[in-house]
């Protein structure tokens, strides 16, 4: 550690304890601009030995409990770096050079597993279903699950799930340990739009860490310090992944990536079922060479959303549309200088009343569907040219006439009627 990061340091330990409460707030708000003081913090939570880590967890613990928000979320930022100090001491059995980190971790569970009246906070978690609409999906793309998921829905019968009430820790231990360590990556999380790119990037790099270390892929990845294999939880590594996935779509895609490679490793070695089923179900929904290595600020997912206005399309097929298509086929006129093609009659348009532009009767609307056959057979048969088939195909026409002429007048034929 450099002599004007250890400036920068003292400065800042000294600066808090001259402050005045009324000037709170705005130390508190200007504290986030400070890089350089985040950088040698870092520094100092790396090195175990260092001197200045002691009087930086204290300060840090008073920033917490200070009830200021910003202060408390710059103490959030350094978390997993603590996490993964503190289980790379355990991991070396050097217990008593971790004494302040491990104060710091408990004293920050202690603070948030109450409420300010000091009663035990119950948290809880209503799971989404799936017949109602989001971001990330339609109920009608489901089918038949979604039917089932909305007649669950009109029941109430909506599924929560409790963490809690968490009892107050005095001392970590091999038993509690990841219980602890679970909880504060929860309280991690939950406020993760807030932490800077140097935070996220801290994480994933803990979490490759913690993952690999003691087995064969740390050669590849190329982690020297810690040797030893770090025991973890399956619930545990499951909150590993929410931090993960979220800094996948906000600037850190290649560590954040090579993160979640690393938990899918561990997790298989492990057997542990839950962080294989959310690891894999981020995978597959990356983007194939979709997202840039650039780190150009924050992403987002894209999801296409279907429009909440009109549910029916316009160009659906309906009783009203088909009978418009009936109306607007029947109400095209006939083109009368329509010409016969190569195999192809064209039957004229044959007028009752043998008047341009007269309405037909309301008796005429009676007319049978053998009426208007025989008379296209009738302009068929005048357009041909043998005189045979002329003088054949009067008579037939002549007695068709006869017949309808008689079941019209309600007067059955004697017999059957050749045609």
């Amino acid at each position: 550690m450099f002599t004007s990061e250890r400036g920068v340091v003292e400065e800042w330990l000294s600066e808090f304890k001259t402050l005045p409460e009324t000037s709170l707030p705005n130390y508190a708000t200007n504290l986030k601009d400070k890089n350089s003081l985040v950088s040698s913090l870092y520094k100092v939570i790396q090195e175990p030995q260092s001197e200045l880590l002691e009087p930086v967890c204290h300060q840090l613990f008073e920033f917490y409990r200070s009830g200021e928000e910003q202060l408390l979320r710059f103490t959030l930022q350094f978390l997993p770096e603590l996490i993964w100090c503190y289980l790379a001491v355990s991991a070396s059995r050097n217990v008593h050079s971790s004494g302040c980190i491990e104060a710091l971790l408990l004293g920050v569970y202690n603070l948030e597993i109450v409420d300010k009246q000091g009663h035990s906070k119950v948290l809880s978690f209503t799971i989404p279903s799936l017949s109602k609409p989001s971001v990330y999906h339609e109920p009608s793309s489901i089918g038949s699950m979604a039917l089932t998921e909305s007649a669950l829905s009109q029941h109430g019968l909506s599924k929560v799930v409790y963490s809690g009430p968490h009892p107050q820790r005095e001392m970590l231990t091999a038993q509690n340990r990841f219980e602890v360590l679970t909880f504060l990556l929860l309280c991690y999380n939950a406020a993760l739009t807030y932490m800077p790119s140097v935070s996220l990037q801290s994480l994933c790099q803990i979490c490759s860490r913690i993952c690999v270390c003691g087995y064969p892929r740390q050669h590849v990845r190329k982690y020297k310090g810690v040797s030893s294999r770090i025991p973890v939880s399956s619930g545990f590594m499951v909150q590993m992944l929410t931090g993960i996935y979220f800094a996948l779509y906000n600037g850190e895609w290649d560590l954040a990536q090579k993160a979640l490679d690393d938990i899918i490793y561990r997790a298989q070695l492990e057997l542990y079922p839950e962080p294989l089923l959310v690891a894999n179900a981020i995978k597959a929904s990356l983007p194939h060479g979709a997202m840039k290595s650039s780190k150009e600020g924050t992403r987002c997912i894209q999801v296409e959303i279907t429009p909440t206005s009109s549910r029916i399309s316009r160009n659906a097929v309906t009783s009203m549309s088909i009978r418009g298509h009936r109306w607007k086929r029947h109400e095209q006129p006939d083109n009368n200088n329509d010409t016969t093609e190569l195999g192809i009659l064209v039957i004229p348009e044959i007028s009752v009343t043998n008047v341009s532009g007269e309405r037909t009767g309301n008796g005429e609307k009676g007319r049978t569907l053998g009426e208007i056959d025989a008379q296209h057979i009738q302009g068929v048969q005048e357009t041909a040219t043998d005189p045979r088939a002329e003088s054949k195909g009067l008579p037939e026409i002549r007695r068709q006439k006869s017949v309808r002429k008689m079941m019209e007048d309600g007067i059955n034929s004697p017999g059957r009627v050749q045609f």
